[in-house]
């Protein structure tokens, strides 16, 4: 069974505070997005139509989760980034932090190709099964528990499609 637990109209309002705060911060710099796939897509599409500043969008698809609600662990990266980050300012853009191993990993493996700035954006920042410790620069909703679906985020590639964000009552 399925909650709402953030309407369209929230969602709307949060992408455009995070934009505005990622316009602030860089000035008129250009930034590189990075869309980390599947989940991110559809926030990372409304995210950069609000930012007015010069951006390259690449992409990034890594699984932690295949089709179960708990995280395997193991992370598998499946497409790797295509643009050069260095000396470059880099937001990678998640949909949901959950148990930070996912992000901890992309992180230090960015890090490591020496971007000028390193930033993370995320839609959702759950705090329930955080195992590393991991902050993001810019954040829509803080929850503490449960399982979304909804605005890309999906549960065994089901439900991305949804306008709202809803939560997974069992």
């Amino acid at each position: 069974m399925l909650k709402q637990l953030f309407s369209r109209k929230d969602i709307d309002e949060a992408v455009q505070r995070l934009a505005a705060a990622i316009e602030r911060d860089f000035d008129n710099e250009e930034i590189i997005f990075i869309c980390l796939l599947k989940g991110s897509f559809i926030f990372t599409s409304d995210l950069v139509r609000h930012i007015h500043n010069p951006s390259v969008i690449d992409f990034m698809r890594v699984s932690s989760y295949g089709k179960g609600m708990q995280s395997k662990g193991a992370i598998t990266i499946t497409k790797d980034l295509e643009e050069n980050i260095q000396g470059k300012n880099v937001i990678i853009v998640e949909d949901i932090i959950d148990s930070g191993l996912t992000l901890k990993y992309i992180y230090d493996m960015l890090i490591a190709k020496e971007p000028k700035t390193l930033k993370i954006c995320a839609l959702v920042d759950k705090r329930e099964r955080r195992t590393i410790e991991i902050k993001a620069d810019y954040v829509g909703f803080t929850i503490d528990s449960g399982f979304i679906v909804g605005y890309g985020i999906d549960y065994a590639e089901k439900y991305r499609n949804l306008p709202d964000i809803y939560i997974i009552e069992e």
